[in-house]
């Protein structure tokens, strides 16, 4: 089964394992400037969304930035894609689709957003940002749930 970009195929196996590769790959930088770099590295690579795709039905409310994803279900998986006006806010969105995307819905449900405050991002960013980036991972989770 081939899944066509924009949707994100996942790159390990499993969300847990996701969450492992990320951690150890920002533990790599001595300071959050160089996370921040790494991070925004994802962003671009994500594939471009669709310009239709960049609008109020596809905006993630909650977020300072514009941010769209959309999701499909293939094979009893979600994939998601997803793109922002803000570099890092971006990379954000690459982060999350790497944990989640390609994952059942019901791992995706059972995959607990805390491993963002675990990593130190949610203190890591400004407040706004922060719950930008768990309403992303909460609009991410309540699609999953709305595909059972």
């Amino acid at each position: 089964m081939t899944i066509a970009a924009p949707f994100l195929a996942p790159e390990e196996p499993t969300a847990a394992e996701a969450i492992a590769a990320i951690r150890e790959e920002l533990d790599i930088f001595d300071d959050w400037m160089d996370r921040y770099g790494h991070i925004i590295e994802m962003g671009r690579k994500l594939p471009p969304l669709p310009a239709e795709w960049m609008d109020d039905a596809h905006r993630i409310p909650g977020c300072q930035s514009k941010v769209w994803m959309e999701a499909t279900i293939q094979d009893g998986r979600m994939y998601l894609a997803g793109a922002s006006d803000a570099a890092i806010v971006a990379g954000l969105v690459a982060l999350l689709l790497r944990v989640y995307s390609g994952r059942t819905p019901a791992e995706i449900i059972a995959t607990d957003p805390v491993f963002l405050k675990e990593m130190g991002l949610l203190e890591a960013l400004s407040t706004n940002r922060g719950n930008g980036i768990a309403s992303m991972a909460r609009a991410v989770r309540e699609r999953a749930a709305h595909s059972l």
